[in-house]
């Protein structure tokens, strides 16, 4: 028997405002998103056409087709037990702010601290990853087009240009980015019927079901197979992640208590049906298993596509990847920039009064936006000099976001009565799927940490524990410099002179 959240009354959106008003925050975000939008939001940067075409070639020489397919299933499950028990504490406490608000309600400053930047570094590095990865596959399609090299010099450049129209798109409002959301779920759900479908039907050879269910590949020069087993589950894990959006946006969804919960189940579940039948669609096509893996396009799955069915469908095929990695990238900038406005609104980073600013024309948090993208173009830069770069920022945002999304549920189960739940939750269900929830992250992130090559070498290596590290050491740091400066509301009478400031600071 599966968990189902208790039966709840749709909340009308007053309430959801003064919802925000005893939680402490003055409301300030356009309140323009529906139950849809706040679903799309989280699907698209989940993005399946972006995770999995992008991380494919990893899968190949890491476990090969049956770990990249099993470990899908097993990890999406596991995912959505996550998924469930954030979703429960999401609806008692929706805010902007989201994990790091959830940890600090729960268990006190220092949690809500930690957990704050942990979610910050995750979700700046998955604006960096999906939107170096998107032009990578810019630069195999005119690879295949025009006979374009696809140097790091240039993918740089196509990445920056990515980057910027991202930021640009933000800051039109809310609805814009919930309108592109929207359809972003119809592209990616379209996509994934047309690619499998034109794999299935055009090329005349296809892999048997032993072959993709079963052929075990490693080329990661561990000896090892549950090792490399283990290790091929980052394609899974670093996909299914980013349905915290569904939290950060709250505040700009109506029936948010309900409906932000409601949207981080959904996009979970849907993710893992349709990114199931993408992965074994790719498999079954595969025309040379060596040849895919080694591609001068630089992107096995633009090989696949290229093999079975030509430079035409390949082509246009690719167009609808790249088309779906801009909506992820999209709706991924979104999120981190209402995160940088409530851990800014908060008093937690630096110039903190600059990042909290709203444009009252498009009640945007303008500045928020800007500092997400140049960041994100930040962490990309080492892409440059190193081929393993970029497989270290996809580890960054799996090592930051994913223990961020335990905290505030092992919290809650610390709790116990004192936790009180919102309208969507999981009732007799919570406990047990909060512990396999934080179990299942406490696994992951040891597991994330260790190398994936071997040998072990300053270009093999694994940097997300040093991430990891340096995070946790400059976010320990700046405590002793800020703490007198941050901390949540303690207050549902938000009158005070704090107050006074962001009205007088907050909204330009």
């Amino acid at each position: 028997m599966s968990p189902e959240p208790s039966p709840s009354p749709r909340l009308p959106q007053h309430d959801e405002e003064q919802r925000l008003r005893e939680l402490g925050y003055r409301p300030v975000l356009a309140r323009r998103m529906g139950g849809f939008g706040n679903f799309a939001i989280s699907f698209s940067v989940i993005s399946i056409l972006s995770g999995c075409m992008t991380l494919y070639g990893f899968g190949l020489g890491a476990g090969g087709p049956a770990v990249m397919l099993w470990g899908w299933a097993g990890v999406g499950l596991f995912v959505l037990c996550v998924g469930l028990a954030l979703a429960e504490v999401t609806s008692a406490y929706p805010t902007s702010g989201a994990l790091y608000y959830m940890a600090d309600r729960l268990g006190g400053r220092r949690w809500g601290w930690y957990t704050g930047w942990l979610n910050l570094l995750g979700l700046l590095g998955a604006i960096a990853g999906i939107d170096y990865g998107a032009a990578l596959f810019t630069g195999a399609f005119a690879s295949i087009q025009w006979g374009f090299e696809p140097t790091p010099g240039k993918t740089m450049l196509i990445f920056c240009a990515i980057l910027l129209l991202h930021a640009v798109l933000n800051l039109f409002g809310v609805r814009l980015v919930s309108l592109l959301n929207s359809v972003s779920v119809w592209w990616h759900l379209a996509g994934v019927a047309l690619i499998v479908g034109s794999l299935a039907i055009v090329p005349d050879h296809h892999r048997s079901p032993s072959f993709v269910f079963t052929k075990f590949v490693n080329d990661t020069g561990w000896s090892s197979p549950l090792y490399v087993a283990a290790i091929g589950l980052l394609l899974a894990q670093y996909t299914f992640s980013g349905y915290d959006a569904s939290a950060h946006l709250s505040e700009e969804t109506s029936n948010a208590s309900v409906s932000a919960a409601r949207g981080i189940v959904r996009s979970i579940w849907v993710s893992w049906i349709a990114g199931f039948v993408l992965l074994a669609g790719l498999s079954f096509a595969i025309q040379d298993y060596d040849a895919t893996r080694t591609t001068g396009t630089g992107v096995p799955p633009a090989q696949i596509l290229l093999d079975g069915l030509g430079t035409g469908g390949a082509s246009a095929l690719l167009l609808v990847v790249i088309t779906a990695q801009l909506f992820c990238g999209n709706a991924e900038v979104a999120a981190a920039s209402r995160m940088v406005f409530a851990f800014s609104r908060d008093g937690a980073l630096p110039g903190s009064h600059l990042w909290r600013r709203v444009s009252s024309r498009t009640q945007t948090p303008v500045a928020a936006v800007w500092l997400s993208v140049v960041v994100a173009g930040v962490l990309a830069l080492p892409s440059l000099y190193s081929a393993t770069a970029y497989g270290a920022v996809t580890a960054i945002n799996v090592i930051g976001i994913t223990p961020a999304y335990a905290i505030p549920v092992l919290l809650r189960l610390r709790a116990g009565d004192r936790f009180q739940p919102g309208p969507w939750n999981l009732g007799r269900w919570s406990r047990p799927v909060g512990w396999i929830a934080v179990i299942w992250v406490a696994c992951v992130t040891v597991l994330f940490c260790l190398p994936q090559s071997s040998p072990v070498t300053v270009d093999t290596m694994n940097y997300a524990a040093v991430a990891l590290v340096v995070v946790l050491l400059l976010a320990s740091i700046w405590w002793y410099v800020a703490r007198r400066a941050y901390g949540t509301p303690t207050t549902a009478a938000y009158g005070s002179d704090r107050d006074q400031a962001e009205l007088a600071d907050g909204i330009v």
